[in-house]
């Protein structure tokens, strides 16, 4: 793959060199809004799975996830969080009923059990904001997903799909608990990863 020095003296692609995905030469150039460049076969086929840049992941469009119909609802509380001492704190319920896999899970027709989980975050700035962001996540069906339990290992149920929640009001990380310090920032960048951002 040809490459070529650009005025900081780093390697950058060859605009006109292959395709990081099939790592050919490309064909019928497709060339994203984040200038990288593939054949058009190829980001067409990466696009219908995840349509995410495979070199770079930004997002082109909206990613929709698997998760199962369910409910997300937000309450406040005046109870403060370790780390937290001047605000309140705001209270996520993520309820699921039972039900039948989709097409789109891992084992169709396969039933799964109901669930409810229950997240805590600051009613800080920061804190508002994930919560806008994790409505979205939501609303995209990206904070659950149909799988193996990595806490039971049980198959067939619905767990969360990469996306860190603190489910504990203290203890700390190791309890999924505050106070965390970076937890804020992280979240926000699992959810940027799957292309839910404030300005989109």
């Amino acid at each position: 793959m040809e490459s070529s020095p650009d005025p900081s003296g780093c390697f950058r692609l060859n605009p006109a060199g292959d395709c990081a995905i099939c790592l050919d030469t490309i064909q019928k150039k497709k060339t994203l809004k984040c200038l990288h460049s593939f054949c058009s076969g190829c980001i067409d086929s990466v696009f219908r799975l995840k349509p995410a840049c495979p070199i770079c992941n930004t997002f082109h469009g909206v990613y929709t996830g698997t998760q199962p119909k369910g409910s997300m609802t937000v309450t406040r509380s005046r109870r403060r969080l370790p780390g937290f001492q001047h605000c309140g704190s705001i209270v996520i319920q993520y309820s699921f009923p039972s039900g039948t896999q989709g097409p789109e899970h891992p084992n169709p027709g396969v039933r799964y059990s109901s669930t409810s989980r229950t997240a805590f975050l600051p009613a800080c700035e920061e804190g508002e904001k994930v919560l806008r962001l994790l409505r979205k996540a939501f609303d995209r069906r990206l904070t659950f997903t149909i799988g193996r339990s990595v806490t039971t290992g049980l198959n067939n149920v619905i767990t969360w799909n990469d996306i860190h929640h603190k489910t504990n009001v203290d203890g700390g990380p190791q309890c999924f608990g505050y106070p965390d310090p970076s937890y804020l920032f992280r979240v926000q960048e699992e959810l940027r990863l799957k292309g839910v951002m404030d300005d989109d």
